[in-house]
């Protein structure tokens, strides 16, 4: 009579079973790797203000003026330009980015848009009334971006400078700066306002393709009214005036020449505004 075979306990069962709880407490803790890496790069200070605008609105002479107090002659920029601003009140040194605004590269500002604190929209109000729709259609575009930042990001401050406004004549109830900025809120906030009916109504909206049409956002406001800036569903929208001197041979006739501190005070209420940045 043969013997029993007497039984005999694989070792691969405990090895299989032994690594699966390997896998899983590797993947567990590789989840809560990149939820703590989200959660602390979410909590980083932004640290930077664009300034967008269209080509030849003026910000690379607001940014010198920023930086040297004075505005350097300047040129149509085509490539993005960085530089610290330290103001006297100011409650820290702001890294500046100005980009540049020609349609093919003006949509680089995405890429500092996470680490923004404030957003300066810069429009030419000597030109804004004939071109209100382009200046309008690239604000779009800034618009949509902020409101589709993700909830963890804070929302920069946003800032449209009507700027060139000693360009403009003062009435006999207003300054130049309150006629800029008038006129820059007028016009935009009408051509905002179509292209929103346009997208409402299923319509193509300049500047964008079918389908971008479609999904593009940001002019969503409180209540069913008109577009307003006031009541910009995305956060607080300031409009301020402002200009600088330009020391170039160009000047246009109605240009006057700037002494003393009228130099500094055509910056002034954008200074202030970049001050009371936390």
């Amino acid at each position: 009579m043969a013997s029993p075979t007497p039984d005999v306990i694989s070792i691969a069962a405990p090895l299989s079973l032994s690594s699966s709880l390997i896998a899983a407490t590797a993947f567990v803790l590789a989840l809560i790797a990149v939820y703590v890496y989200t959660r602390l790069k979410s909590r980083v200070k932004a640290s930077d203000i664009l300034i967008l605008g269209a080509s030849d609105a003026g910000k690379t002479a607001i940014l010198s003026s920023l930086v040297y107090d004075h505005a350097l002659p300047t040129h149509t920029s085509l490539q993005t330009n960085f530089s610290v601003v330290a103001l006297p009140n100011a409650k820290r040194p702001w890294r500046v980015v100005d980009v540049p605004g020609h349609p093919r590269m003006r949509d680089q500002f995405r890429e500092f848009l996470p680490q923004a604190k404030a957003v300066v929209f810069v429009v030419d109000v000597s030109t804004v009334a004939r071109n209100g729709l382009l200046i309008a259609e690239h604000l779009h575009q800034v618009l949509h971006a902020i409101t589709s930042l993700p909830p963890t990001q804070p929302t920069p401050s946003l800032l449209l400078l009507a700027h060139k406004s000693d360009l403009l004549t003062s009435s006999a109830t207003s300054t130049a700066p309150q006629v800029a900025v008038t006129r820059l809120t007028t016009i935009l906030e009408r051509e905002l306002e179509k292209r929103r009916v346009s997208q409402a109504n299923g319509v193509g909206v300049e500047g964008l393709g079918e389908e971008e049409s479609e999904e593009m956002g940001g002019l969503e406001c409180a209540g069913a009214g008109l577009f307003k800036f006031a009541e910009w569903d995305g956060g607080e929208v300031t409009i301020i005036g402002s200009w600088v001197d330009v020391d170039r041979s160009d000047k246009s006739i109605n240009e006057k020449e700037k002494v003393g501190t009228e130099i500094q005070s055509g910056l002034q209420d954008l200074r202030s505004w970049i001050e009371q940045l936390s």
